[in-house]
């Protein structure tokens, strides 16, 4: 009986994510230069960085030269990404930073998790994995990498894991990218489902990541994301399938106010029902054409946590058409 309730505890506790396939292109462990401090010119791709320190990446910064110092520091390397990558979809890996980044390649930011001061929020046990942008990338060329670091207490910097420039082969080629900010609100109402209902005062969160993550460590039962979007008229004109990736637990969607799809139960009965937990499934729901407007789509989504973490918290958010879908659904199957 005990066993059992392990386990049902360490169910309910880890969250898997979705398995990716990366591959290693580029290794970027090693030196780096180094400065404590925080100026956003240190970013820029033309800084002269010359004078800064040289430490080993990945290490907390304690354990290379700086003991005890907390605050902000910045990272910068050059690496030349040959073009035969120029085709591909490219993701930095930075490991776990300890607690907060925001970095840019070529002068461009290319990712950030946890909050700066003074609205701190940290996210020392985030692995980063920021998708580039090809467009930024100058191919057979030095490109800059810049990471700026907020560290509050104990150790800091990127400390640990994986660091590189890696590619990906079960990319989904999302027509219209919807990560990043969400309206959010906690509690639950019908009316959040409305297109027309007027949310100008929910909070900005972003997806994916837990929700206890970006400001509402407390969080257990039902909240609410909405977010507009539209959709030019070529696409409309294909087949779509909105991609909400894993959801935990239980997900309610509307699109322009009516259900387009819901996976797991919301009854307070089913609460610890694992047949009916949903929290590892990849969310993805047919939009009926007839539903799309050509000016602005609302997008409305009903989520339910029964404990521990909740949120929108993993993989592709937005809208692909349903050939892309129907590849990446068999390159995942392989």
């Amino acid at each position: 009986m005990k066993y059992a309730l392990f386990l049902l505890i360490l169910f309910l506790t880890i969250k898997p994510v979705i398995a990716v396939d990366f591959h290693k292109e580029i290794d970027l462990a090693g030196e780096w230069l180094f400065e404590i401090g925080d100026d956003m010119a240190y970013m820029q791709p033309g800084y002269d960085a010359s004078k800064w320190e040289r430490i080993n990446v990945p290490s907390f910064w304690e354990n290379e030269g700086f003991p005890g110092y907390d605050g902000y520091a910045w990272y910068r390397i050059k690496v030349n990404i040959p073009s035969k990558f120029a085709k591909q979809q490219l993701f930095l890996k930075l490991a776990r930073i300890d607690d907060i980044d925001e970095t840019y390649l070529n002068g461009v930011k290319i990712g950030n998790t946890g909050i700066f001061p003074p609205n701190y929020e940290t996210a020392w046990n985030i692995k980063r994995i920021y998708p580039i942008n090809n467009k930024i990338i100058h191919f057979d060329q030095d490109n800059v990498i810049a990471v700026r670091v907020y560290d509050r207490q104990l150790g800091g910097g990127i400390v640990d894991g994986d660091v590189g420039i890696y590619s990906r082969t079960d990319i989904l080629n999302l027509k219209i990218d919807l990560a990043g900010d969400w309206k959010f609100r906690p509690g639950d109402d019908k009316a959040f489902a409305q297109s027309d209902y007027i949310d100008d005062k929910w909070n900005a969160i972003h997806a994916p990541a837990y929700w206890e993550e970006r400001g509402y460590p407390d969080l257990d039962g039902i909240a609410w994301y909405r977010k507009t979007t539209k959709i030019p008229k070529k696409l409309a004109a294909s087949k779509l399938i909105l991609m909400l990736g894993q959801i935990d637990d239980a997900d309610e969607v509307y699109f322009n106010s009516v259900i387009i799809g819901h996976t797991g139960a919301f009854s307070e009965a089913d609460k610890y029902d694992l047949k009916k937990h949903a929290s590892l499934e990849e969310r993805a729901y047919f939009i009926p054409p007839y539903l799309i407007k050509p000016d602005k789509n609302v997008i409305a989504i009903r989520v339910m946590d029964a404990g521990n973490q909740g949120g929108i918290y993993n993989g592709y958010i937005g809208i692909t058409t349903r050939d892309e879908y129907m590849k990446y659904s068999k390159r995942k199957k392989k």
